[in-house]
């Protein structure tokens, strides 16, 4: 187990939207201390926009250079050169390109569309990049939370991600501290007696999940904290990716597929 029991689960939850007025700025913990009444084992969910416009990881597009690499990519798949230039950027491949997407893996290993590379809620000519460390990112503003307002609370970027076999995106945790990513079910047993072998619930993105729904996507909510969930445990968000070796469908980067450092 990952710092949970199938038995801590909780009978009741609370979601609660954390509206900041205007745009965001500054650090996160200060921004949600002053707007949320927070409290021991509360879960701050916080957008990755939220945390990455807070750490500066905003880019001009007008001082972005494609390489020939990223024009010639643009110009088969009707991208915007520049986009696919902070894609290649921020990337450790390319897992797939078609239907005018791009699919990458970033350097921290999320696989997901333009590398995280977002130009929504980003202001006019300009992106937004996904945090450096999300982890660390969360970390952090769960040590400034503590600090600020003595409220001890774990924390959870959350991005959007699409899924490659459903329809619709729904909120996922790419940055985890204090609550258990996933929670190992094998060992247990169900209902009927039989031993569980391979279940595992990933709890940091259910969680994200239920933030999202008060959250919403044009708002001006950039947080949302979830009360109640007694789980409590480590592990970053790198516990919730695939590895390439048990990947039926992204798998091992192929020869000659890898994306390459980019410079903009």
């Amino acid at each position: 187990m990952t710092g949970a029991r199938p038995d801590d689960r909780p009978g009741r939850l609370e979601v609660l939207p954390v509206r900041v007025p205007g745009e965001v700025s500054g650090p996160v913990a200060a921004l949600l201390c002053a707007h949320a009444d927070l409290r021991d084992g509360d879960v701050v969910v916080v957008s990755q926009k939220a945390v990455s416009k807070s750490e500066g990881r905003v880019v001009l597009l007008s001082d972005v250079s494609p390489s020939p690499l990223a024009e010639g990519i643009a110009s088969e798949y009707g991208k915007d050169p520049r986009i696919v230039e902070l894609a290649l950027s921020e990337s450790r491949r390319i897992v797939r390109m078609a239907r005018g997407t791009l699919i990458m893996e970033t350097r921290s290993g999320i696989i997901c569309a333009n590398a995280g590379v977002d130009e929504s809620n980003a202001g006019e000519g300009r992106a937004v990049l996904l945090p450096e460390d999300p982890d660390a990112s969360a970390r952090r503003i769960a040590e400034q939370i503590l600090e600020i307002s003595g409220a001890r609370v774990a924390v959870l970027v959350s991005d959007t991600f699409g899924r490659a076999f459903r329809v619709g995106q729904t909120d996922c945790a790419i940055g985890v501290h204090g609550i258990p990513p996933v929670l190992e079910y094998a060992g247990e047993r169900d209902a009927d007696g039989r031993e569980l072998r391979v279940t595992a619930v990933a709890l940091a993105d259910e969680v994200c999940g239920a933030a999202e729904i008060v959250m919403g996507k044009s708002l001006g909510i950039p947080a949302a904290v979830v009360r109640g969930l007694r789980m409590r445990g480590g592990g970053g968000a790198g516990l919730l990716l695939r590895p390439n070796d048990e990947d039926l469908f992204c798998g091992p980067p192929p020869d000659g597929m890898a994306g390459r450092p980019g410079r903009h």
